[in-house]
């Protein structure tokens, strides 16, 4: 399911309107402009301006006689007052008053220790008849000291803004830490003309779309249900892998029912401070009954909806629970008839808390699945609309080749192509285009510059053809679609399979796609003599899969018929295996046992089609690339190809038919 990218529409949040007066902060710079300014011309007063005198020169004046008075200011400066003498000496222009001295003082002396200074002034003036003596003033410097504890002060609270600021930028509160317990929920209201997401504008996925119709209509008509007394379902939750639509089927319930959509994410409640979750979800069920009929779609709700006390980490009252258990109260406390609908959406059904899922919440689950080959035909439509395409370009082909991708793998597909095309300054976007793009996302980047001896180029080409000739020998592994030797991404050499889809696997085509999946292996061995490294991934491969069958879906006889897997999740906190030591060590050697008649297997059929096997890997050291075609024309046809398996059921259908019109007991 995938968004139309072509019309244009696409619900976006209500924006608030701009606000125009930008002087609400900034009255505290001209405030504090202001207080500087003030005290800056109150303080210039109490500043001293006379020059500064040193201890040698003050002393030569001392023992001169030419000092009327010294005043000690607050025990820090010494104000030095000269005679009449003293003002001939060094300032013959300056006017004395009627007792021969001025009112202000001559010099300043910046004293360091004052019994120091004291000691100075006596010891200057021995002998003398009449010493001066220093005379101690206390003045109030009020300018300084209101600078020392305004400017502080001034300073932190515009540090605090600033930080109150940002931190309410980061929490989406409009630069206000008060709003913090307030929702984040982005508002998709009816008003606004570009909130329009509707079903025509998915695709794929119609069950899901026939399923979810009745919300939409409940929310368009709900008199048509609740007169004969039924109730709403309060919750509803869209359950499957990542990239199949679930936000977008989410958008479009709201868009096709034209009511108030509020979207927020399930990290969104969770903040560093104590009781913001719960706060916010009183707060977005507050608003949402305000705009009822509306819906709330909570993205990702495994964020907070993880089950409780799984973790033995944490403890039983951590915000998140807190902001679950409110999550839970809303759901049950709100009116059942009030047209307040929550959609969720995660991955991860399997962890999230059994109350979450009572019957009363969330009372639908609705499984997206990936989508099917129309799935795909369907979603290549909508994302082509605006590309300018070739006429090789074939909808239906490209469904085939893209098995197990989601939507939103598709429409990388399509972008990747279009990128491709222009890179090559194409006019329009041809097929090898999807295919080289579809090859970019599955391998990765193509590697041509890297350093391969020629031995290590042999290698990898046996070793792909092995995969290459079992998968095409083997009656129920994938048909191959393309082999190279390029290296791509951190894979030496890749292969592209078409696997067929279905919904349960057999435990022989289980087997058979690990005899494939060891072929490359088994080529080295039948070739070479001597295995290498490059298996590593094949390896891992099979024994997750080998241990899957054995401990998981019961396809061993030592075993049986038990299963080990826990879809609770459970396990990922338990210290201990859910078997004993001795079954542990049966399932080892079940497992060993299973890998090696794999191989053993791999080794015989590589074995037999030894020439076939040569001659396909000579094909693939020449060319790099080589395809289901060269592999038809060295094997032959597939015998369990479809037109065979079509040919054979029809065969079948009528031995069936004949069957039953002899035997009338039947």
């Amino acid at each position: 399911m995938e968004e139309n990218k072509s019309n244009g529409s696409g619900m976006k949040p209500s924006q608030p309107k701009p606000n125009k007066s930008r002087r609400g902060f900034y009255w505290i710079y001209g405030l504090l402009a202001i207080i500087l300014i003030s005290v800056n011309i109150f303080w210039k007063d109490d500043t001293p301006t006379q020059k500064e005198i040193g201890q040698s020169e003050l002393k030569v004046m001392l023992k001169n006689q030419e000092v009327s008075k010294i005043e000690l200011i607050n025990r820090e400066d010494a104000e030095i007052y000269l005679n009449e003498k003293g003002l001939k000496h060094y300032f013959p222009e300056v006017k004395t008053n009627g007792t021969g001295t001025t009112d202000m003082p001559s010099y300043y002396f910046k004293i360091g220790s004052l019994e120091r200074f004291e000691e100075m002034v006596e010891t200057s003036q021995e002998g003398i008849n009449n010493p001066v003596d220093i005379k101690h003033v206390k003045k109030s410097r009020w300018g300084m000291e209101i600078l020392s504890w305004i400017v502080p002060m001034l300073i932190l609270i515009v540090f605090w803004l600033f930080l109150m600021r940002g931190m309410g930028k980061g929490m989406g509160g409009g630069g206000q830490i008060f709003n913090i317990g307030k929702s984040k929920a982005q508002l998709y209201d009816k008003d606004n003309p570009n909130a329009k997401v509707t079903f025509k504008d998915v695709a794929g996925l119609e069950e899901a779309k026939v399923e979810i119709m009745e919300i939409v209509d409940f929310l368009k008509n709900p008199t048509k249900y609740t007169k004969l007394g039924g109730k709403i379902p309060k919750g509803v939750l869209l359950v499957g892998p990542p990239g199949t639509g679930k936000t977008l089927l989410a958008k479009s319930v709201a868009g096709e029912a034209n009511v108030p959509f509020f979207s927020l994410s399930g990290s969104d409640f969770v903040e560093m401070f104590v009781g913001v979750g719960a706060s916010r979800v009183r707060d977005l069920f507050h608003d949402a009954k305000a705009k009822s009929p509306c819906i709330i779609f909570i993205d990702e709700i495994d964020a907070i909806g993880r089950a409780r006390g799984k973790n033995a980490y944490s403890g039983g009252n951590d915000e998140r629970e807190s902001t679950l258990n409110q999550l839970l109260t809303e759901m049950d406390g709100f009116g059942t008839n009030s047209g307040v609908i929550v959609l969720a959406a995660t991955n991860r059904a399997d962890i999230l808390d059994k109350a979450l899922l009572r019957a009363g919440r969330f009372d639908r689950q609705i499984y997206i699945e990936l989508p099917d080959l129309n799935g795909r035909k369907e979603i290549f439509e909508v994302h082509m609309r605006n590309l300018k395409l070739s006429d090789d370009v074939n909808k239906d082909f490209l469904a085939k080749q893209t098995p197990g991708f989601s939507g939103a793998d598709i429409a990388n597909v399509c972008n990747e192509a279009a990128l491709m095309a222009a890179r090559k300054d194409k006019e329009q976007i041809e097929k090898q285009d999807f295919l080289d793009a579809i090859d970019r996302i599955i391998g990765g980047l193509e590697k041509k510059n890297a350093i391969i001896t020629p031995e290590e180029k042999k290698v990898i080409a046996f070793h792909e053809s092995g995969h290459a000739t079992t998968s095409w020998l083997l009656q129920y592994a994938h048909p191959l679609v393309k082999v190279t030797i390029v290296p791509r991404g951190k894979a030496l050499g890749a292969a592209w399979y078409l696997p067929e889809e279905r919904q349960i696997t057999t435990k022989e085509q289980m087997y058979h796609e690990m005899i494939a999946t060891l072929g490359g292996r088994a080529a080295e061995q039948v070739i070479f003599g001597q295995i290498s490294t490059g298996a590593l991934s094949d390896l891992e491969k099979v024994t997750k899969q080998a241990f899957a069958m054995v401990t998981y879906y019961g396809l061993n006889e030592e075993i049986g018929n038990l299963s080990y897997y826990d879809s609770t999740g459970q396990q990922d906190y338990s210290l201990t295996k859910p078997y004993s030591e001795k079954t542990a060590e049966v399932i080892d050697a079940e497992v060993s046992k299973l890998i090696e008649a794999a191989y053993q297997e791999a080794v015989k059929i590589l074995t037999d089609h030894r020439d076939g096997l040569t001659q396909l890997a000579n094909r693939l050291v020449e060319r790099e690339v080589i395809f289901g075609e060269d592999l038809e024309e060295i094997f032959g046809k597939r015998p369990w190809s479809k037109e065979e398996e079509e040919k054979n059921e029809d065969t079948t259908q009528k031995e069936i038919t004949a069957g039953e019109e002899s035997n009338p007991m039947v």
